[in-house]
């Protein structure tokens, strides 16, 4: 069993002290030390505590990857506060809700989403630091070129890290508690699946505020690998940018894979360097062919950020699973009664722990999801999977209404409400439809009120105003009426899943 004594906060303290010019991370190929970490994170705890910022107050940061983000959050971290990690692609409905239902003392952004926080702020107000200019808001810059040491109380493993809002199956976004703790588990735990060895490179091109790339924060310090980043994942790319950074790992998740099937042969399939690729989603009819063209292993996991998000991870190469839990956990199937599932059968995925901690507390300010999530010590997670007679798990999807699309989970509600608001619609419903990249795509379809001409083009850009990037509908289909259940809801499994019937955003004019 894994037994966890530190913090990111400690961690980092020892790597200063231990090599204050050593490398943290390299950042588009420019060196970031753990000495300039340390300073501009001590800078920024100095500044907000300074400021009235107390343990347990929440920060909400709309940033992009970048060496300042990092400085953020390690700066949060040192001065108690709560990091509540906004999505850049959010806007309008979606990110007013989050800074609604978190209510953050203060919010950190990068200077060009200062403008979308002020459109969707509380009504009170709120005080931002900008990354770059900014008209309307203080300068984060400023602040982390301070010297202030700070040296206040160091948070504890179980004092909470972040509140990170997962897209829910089907209602508002959760903000799931995520302790100190879990983030060092999660790091462990990346350890695992990933075979780690010290000095392996990881080439990382996962966003911070997602916990695929928070998770390997802790890695430097407490395992010795180093982290080759990137500002944004680009698949022409990405080979020369992984070799060129020496990386020896690579992370996967959503169409990661098939996007990089997709680009032409080049003499790099084969002389990149790259031993593993981890994480998940990697689809099992391209599992072999990824491996065969560029020469790296797959080796896929299974988790939720409520969970220290990972639970699973398959270390013997079976193709299509997830393998078996992490040491700190234990995993059932049950069927809607309660019951073990047979072997080879599809129950709902329960975890349960031997580690007190692993598992989160709860929603932030949601009793009723947290409820329904934790039942007698145990998460319910909502998701699909059956063992084979080894114990090895597959996974087999949502069990609830959502979408899986470009590794974000899409929630129909969140769209669906969005899109009911235009004056021009009666009613909606989104589903999944195939995907030639990527888990699913999404395509809505639209009732349009009586004697309304609404069109796909000025739908879809109305649409793409209001939802991240991720959450716009690919495709687009009206209809004449829905056909509906004795309570008047929409028979979903009902709508077509074809995609030569409706109007395709991404189709060549």
């Amino acid at each position: 069993m894994t037994h966890i004594t530190q913090t990111l906060v400690d961690l980092l303290r020892e790597a200063v002290a231990r090599d204050p010019a050593g490398l943290y991370a390299r950042f588009n190929d420019a060196p970031f030390t753990y000495e300039r970490l340390n300073r501009e994170s001590d800078a920024l705890a100095a500044s907000l505590s300074g400021a009235g910022l107390k343990a347990g107050d929440r920060v909400a940061v709309m940033m992009r990857n970048s060496v300042a983000a990092l400085s953020v959050i390690f700066g949060l971290s040192k001065a108690r506060l709560i990091w509540v990690p906004v999505n850049a692609q959010q806007r309008g409905e979606g990110l007013r809700y989050i800074l609604d239902h978190s209510q953050p003392a203060l919010a950190i952004a990068d200077g060009d989403f200062v403008p979308l926080l002020r459109e969707a702020e509380p009504a009170s107000g709120l005080r931002i630091l900008a990354l770059g200019d900014s008209q309307d808001a203080d300068s984060l810059d400023a602040v982390l070129v301070g010297r202030a040491i700070f040296a206040g109380d160091r948070p504890q493993l179980n004092d909470v890290f972040a509140i990170m809002y997962t897209s829910g199956t089907t209602g508002r976004p959760k903000g799931a508690i995520v302790s100190h703790l879990m983030l060092q588990l999660a790091s462990e735990a990346v350890a695992l699946v990933s075979a780690a060895r010290p000095s392996d490179v990881f080439f990382v091109w996962e966003a911070l505020y997602h916990i695929g790339g928070a998770q390997l924060l802790p890695l430097p310090m407490s395992h010795g690998i180093k982290l080759a980043m990137v500002d944004r994942f680009s698949a022409s790319r990405f080979w020369d940018q992984a070799k060129a950074a020496g990386s020896t790992h690579i992370h996967h998740l959503g169409g990661i894979l098939q996007l990089l099937l997709k680009q032409p042969s080049s003499p790099l399939d084969r002389t990149h360097g790259v031993r593993i690729a981890w994480g998940g989603g990697c689809p099992r009819d391209i599992w072999e062919a990824f491996q065969d063209r560029f020469g790296v292993q797959i080796r896929e996991c299974y988790g939720m950020t409520e969970a220290s998000s990972i639970t699973t991870y398959n270390d013997n190469g079976v193709v299509g699973a997830v393998g078996k839990p992490v040491p700190w956990f234990d995993v059932r199937l049950l069927d809607a009664e309660g019951r073990d599932v047979p072997q080879g059968e599809r129950g709902e995925i329960v975890v349960t722990t031997s580690l007190p901690g692993a598992i989160f507390t709860g929603y932030f300010n949601n009793p009723e999801a947290t409820a329904k999530a934790l039942r007698n010590s145990a998460l319910y997670t909502g998701d699909y999977g059956s063992f084979d007679s080894n114990g090895t798990m597959y996974f087999h999807g949502r069990m609830t209404d959502s979408v899986r699309c470009r590794g974000e989970n899409v929630s129909a509600w969140e769209v669906e409400y969005v899109a009911a608001d235009h004056p021009d619609i009666e009613d909606c419903a989104m589903v999944g439809v195939a995907s030639d990249i990527g888990e699913q795509d999404i395509k809505l379809f639209v009732k349009r009120k009586p004697g309304h001409a609404l069109e796909a083009p000025a739908l879809s850009a109305w649409l793409a105003a209001r939802l991240a990037s991720y959450q716009n509908p690919r495709y687009l289909a009206f209809v004449d009426d829905f056909e509906r259940t004795a309570s008047q809801r929409i028979m979903k499994h009902k709508l077509s899943k074809a995609l030569d019937d409706c109007w395709d955003r991404l189709a060549k004019v």
